[in-house]
């Protein structure tokens, strides 16, 4: 996977993302979301619970998702669960927020910005 990492902006909350050049498509760190999601102190634990609980109930969004390295809040590049548009939705549905809608919305609209910036104009 050949990736670019980037920080993307939601609500004043860093996101970190990659884009996959071959795949075209972006990876947003699954723990950063749900962050924004839940206001959780531990989101790292939240992210623990929820993938267990899915795991438990055959969800195959969590089998799926990759990890790819980001920098860590100690500065360290650390192994981070990550998930594309399509998957993070899913996960997004397991998470009651009111925030829900609106993440939604800007996850969609990052991916295709993405997506018009590669488009052949001819």
């Amino acid at each position: 996977m050949s990736t670019t990492e980037q920080i993307q902006i939601f609500a004043d909350a860093r996101i970190r993302t990659a884009w996959d050049d071959r795949a075209e498509k972006w990876y947003f760190s699954i723990v950063d979301v749900i962050a924004v999601l839940t206001d959780s102190q531990d989101p790292y634990q939240y992210w623990r619970v929820l993938k267990s609980r899915l795991k438990s109930e055959g969800n195959e969004t969590v089998t799926n998702c990759n990890a790819l390295k980001f920098v860590a809040n100690d500065g360290k590049r650390r192994l981070t669960d990550v998930a594309d548009q399509e998957q993070l939705f899913r996960l997004i549905q397991s998470i009651p927020s009111k925030k829900a809608e609106p993440i939604k919305l800007w996850i969609a609209k990052v991916a295709s910005e993405r997506v018009d910036e590669t488009v052949d104009p001819e």
